[in-house]
């Protein structure tokens, strides 16, 4: 009996000690730190990162332990890309580019398969002559739906009223084309713009028009805008807006009950402090306003988010950057504190946040979002030594399908770099049973990385450190990606290398 539970205890060690496994890549020696990235994920067995510096265009194929296979040159794309999107499958991956050639420019998709192959010779989408060569040349845009049953690839024209015109390219998961289309959509005033593109599992796009005040600093006016798959027209839900004034505005997709929720922070009065959440919930499948309230936040509520600021104050340096669906018909949302300090003047939602939303595509096409455009992640002194980036706080919010707060969390922390945040902010993945946030804290001037749980009903706990972090690298969380239930790839800088970790959890 001795021999046994001194056995059970051992097995029981052994499965705590391999909870979270990591694996890294060994160093490449085209992958510098300026290296561009995106994880593809993981495709035939395989897992497939693809990798652009300076013309040079790579992907780079792993096996489950991340040890690299085959690093595949993919010679065959133009010196200059403009943009490459990617949907990928469990044994294929598609792979979206557009490129200027004189006047025009066109959009291509090729499929790869899992060794980082080409099998089939890329197939144009279209081309679009842009006249005068300009700096900014994007033209096409690439939306997938949830499942990855439908792939939408469009671009936006503005007319002489300066009305939007819409060109879209619906196709199905094997790149068949299901519609193509030409659909006008009236911009009533100079001050309005589109954000928010999502496509649902139905193959309809789903986008908010919305409207801000004359200095661009808060949300008055919006709809939620529906085009059907096929059908070549736009339907208009008006959002209400009686007496909010909203920051930048999130839209999440309800694919299982073909519900659309629409939330933002919001205000009682210009340059006034964050008072609560506003959400308003659609069924798009009925075009039918379900609900719109506004949140408000306890004084409680703003006392655990506070940090430095006073109460009153608590949100206003947060900003949402997650909506997580959950099983009985509400949601989770997660905001994070972030700010930055200068000798010069401090960057705020109110000063460089929204920057200027017209001029910044080219004045025939134009891409109506990017990476950058309204997202407070950016910031075009990134490299400006002056700064120091701060991410603190991270709040967690539930509410139930009537929009209704079930219960709040935070997750406590305390960042800052001067000059560069890559190894700022967070990752969360979710694992089914909880979430896990993944972050860097700074012990004695290195990175070391902290995982929090949070359960379903609000509970958190600090997780054990992960093992085998003392190699030198150091990670950056937040440019993570999850590539299956419960496996993520994470990169790394290793002596100024771009790697990547592998944790299973």
């Amino acid at each position: 009996m001795r021999i046994l539970f001194l056995y059970a205890l051992l097995v029981l060690w052994s499965g705590a000690a391999i909870a979270q496994k990591v694996s890294y890549t060994d160093p490449e020696k085209d992958d510098y730190k300026s290296t561009e990235f995106e994880i593809l994920g993981k495709v035939s067995g395989n897992i497939l990162v693809y990798k652009s510096d300076r013309g040079d265009y790579a992907v780079s194929v792993y096996d489950n332990t991340m040890q690299l296979k085959e690093r595949v040159k993919l010679d065959f794309l133009p010196r200059k890309l403009i943009s490459v999107d990617f949907v990928s499958y469990a044994d294929k991956i598609y792979m979206l580019y557009q490129f200027q050639r004189k006047d025009a420019v066109y959009s291509f998709c090729a499929t790869m398969n899992g060794e980082g192959k080409f099998n089939d010779a890329p197939t144009m989408v279209d081309s679009t002559r842009i006249g005068n060569y300009t700096k900014e040349n994007k033209v096409y845009s690439v939306e997938f739906s949830e499942d990855k049953s439908k792939i939408l690839v469009y671009k936006i024209n503005q007319d002489k009223e300066n009305d939007n015109v819409f060109y879209t390219f619906l196709y199905d998961s094997t790149f068949h084309l299901i519609n193509n289309s030409r659909v006008s959509l009236p911009m009533e005033t100079k001050k309005s713009f589109l954000s928010n593109f999502n496509l649902t599992n139905n193959g309809d796009l789903l986008f908010n028009k919305l409207e801000r005040t004359s200095n661009r600093d808060y949300i008055i006016s919006g709809a939620l805008v529906i085009k059907r798959a096929v059908v070549d027209s736009f339907e208009q839900v008006v959002l209400q807006l009686k007496t909010q004034l909203l920051d930048e505005v999130k839209m999440k997709v309800d694919n299982n009950n073909h519900k659309v929720l629409v939330t933002a922070f919001y205000y009682k009065q210009k340059r006034g402090n964050v008072e609560g959440l506003y959400v308003s919930k659609y069924d798009y499948a009925q075009n039918q306003l379900l609900y719109e309230k506004e949140v408000p936040f306890s004084p409680e509520l703003k006392g655990n988010a506070k940090g430095e600021s006073s109460t009153n104050a608590a949100f206003n340096d947060y900003f949402i950057r997650r909506i997580i669906n959950t099983k009985n018909g509400g949601f989770i949302v997660t905001a994070e504190s972030f700010y930055t300090t200068s000798r010069y003047q401090p960057w705020n939602r109110w000063n460089y946040m929204y920057g200027a939303p017209y001029g910044m595509y080219t004045p025939y096409y134009y891409s109506p979002y990017s990476p950058w455009y309204y997202n407070p992640w950016y910031n075009n002194n990134n490299n400006n030594q002056a700064n120091r980036y701060h991410y603190d706080n991270v709040a967690i919010l539930s509410l139930d399908d009537e929009g209704n707060l079930l219960w709040s969390n935070f997750i406590h922390k305390d960042q800052y770099d001067d000059g560069e945040d890559l190894y700022l902010s967070y990752m969360m993945v979710n694992i089914g049973s909880e979430l896990r946030f993944l972050y860097n804290e700074l012990d004695r001037r290195n990175y070391i990385m902290t995982d929090v749980g949070v359960e379903p009903d609000g509970q958190s706990n600090r997780k054990p450190t992960l093992r085998n972090l003392d190699k030198g690298f150091v990670w950056m969380p937040r440019y993570g990606k999850q590539i299956s239930g419960r496996s993520i790839l994470i990169p790394c800088v290793y002596r100024n290398y771009i790697c990547f970790a592998k944790v299973d959890f």
